[in-house]
């Protein structure tokens, strides 16, 4: 059964362009499509929405606004943002907001939807660019070491490569294991780290410095 999905874009070209892309009836069905969030509950509601891909920059409520009241009602709906912004700043606010994903509107249209499936598997959805963004910004940082959170040399391996913005498939394949066991590693680590997502399990990573940046 697809994947239930909202888009939010005022981009009235991009928006219908993204329609067409996802609603295959497959993988995703678009069960709605928005110019602003200035309804975002109402229409979340109706719709009963898995995933929702979220512009930033719209009139009125922008996005950031928007996937915060999403969380707060509806914590267990998917959000991915979709924008052409990547300061520090928009990555953060959007992390923080709750969102699963960030993905650049230059991602391709088969990575996109790539990485949109495997945020619905429970993996981290962020352009390798974002996700390099994010571990120089902790690079940075003064932060204490904190508990490792029982980790194993292999959970450990694995959370850096999803650090690294690395698809599940790029795990298998660099940890000579089935994806099946990636995934089994994921969910072994998001418990022990008491996390729902990839792109928090990989946050929380950099925040108690669990894996090494190079």
């Amino acid at each position: 059964m697809p994947y239930r999905l909202l888009i939010f874009e005022d981009n009235t070209r991009l928006r219908h362009s993204l329609e067409a892309l996802l609603n295959d009836g497959a993988i995703f069905c678009v069960v709605g499509t928005f110019a602003n969030c200035n309804d975002a509950l109402i229409d979340v509601e109706k719709s009963n929405a898995d995933l929702i891909l979220m512009d930033i920059d719209m009139p009125g409520i922008n996005g950031i606004e928007g996937v915060k009241l999403i969380k707060q009602n509806y914590p267990e709906i998917k959000v991915v943002m979709h924008t052409v912004f990547d300061d520090d700043t928009r990555i953060f606010d959007s992390i923080c907001a709750g969102a699963d994903g960030y993905l650049l509107k230059n991602t391709s249209p088969i990575k996109l939807i790539e990485l949109l499936l495997e945020v619905m598997k429970g993996g981290s959805s962020m352009s390798p660019f974002i996700a390099t963004k994010i571990f120089e910004y902790f690079r940075t940082q003064k932060l204490p070491t904190i508990d490792k959170f029982d980790l194993t040399k292999r959970e450990t391996e694995i959370l850096q490569f999803l650090v690294y913005g690395n698809s599940y498939k790029m795990i298998a394949d660099k940890c000579f294991i089935s994806v099946d066991t990636v995934k089994k590693h994921l969910h072994n680590i998001y418990t022990k780290l008491h996390v729902n997502s990839g792109t928090e399990a990989v946050i929380k990573a950099l925040q108690n410095k669990i894996v090494v940046l190079e």
